[in-house]
């Protein structure tokens, strides 16, 4: 979520954040090594980032997704596709995780609203994921 955050903050792909951050831990591994679930996930919003902004966009009541606050936008940007793209998450630990980060980051508000537009899209993960697991 932080990526995705920072990526829009500073108008460059995160995958683009990805690539610095491991140069910089071939010489400084406080950084972190960019592995793992996280830069699957990150990579997987980036591919599909015009779906799932759309998708996010379809489901919202009485709001412009640009409009969203920077940290809802990322955080149901990463909720969108691990709700579509990730079969071996649960959809419930998608939602609880979700609702965490918009607590610990975000509005009063943003909790509620977040798990409110995950739910609805969550009707699609059984669809999605049938479809791109070729069942």
């Amino acid at each position: 979520m932080d990526l995705l955050f920072e990526a829009e903050a500073k108008g460059v792909p995160a995958t683009e954040l990805i690539a610095q951050r491991r140069e910089v831990f071939d010489t400084d591994d406080s950084v972190g090594e960019m592995t793992g679930y996280a830069v699957q996930a990150v990579e997987g919003v980036v591919a599909d980032s015009d779906q799932i902004d759309a998708i996010i966009t379809a489901r919202l009541e009485n709001w412009e997704f640009d409009r969203l606050p920077a940290v809802d936008r990322a955080i149901l940007r990463l909720g969108t596709w691990e709700l579509l793209y990730a079969p071996d998450v649960d959809v419930k630990v998608v939602l609880d995780e979700a609702v965490k980060l918009a607590t610990a980051l975000s509005t009063d508000d943003s909790p509620a609203f977040v798990n409110g537009v995950l739910d609805r899209i969550a009707v699609l993960a059984p669809q999605v994921r049938a479809a791109t697991s070729g069942e």
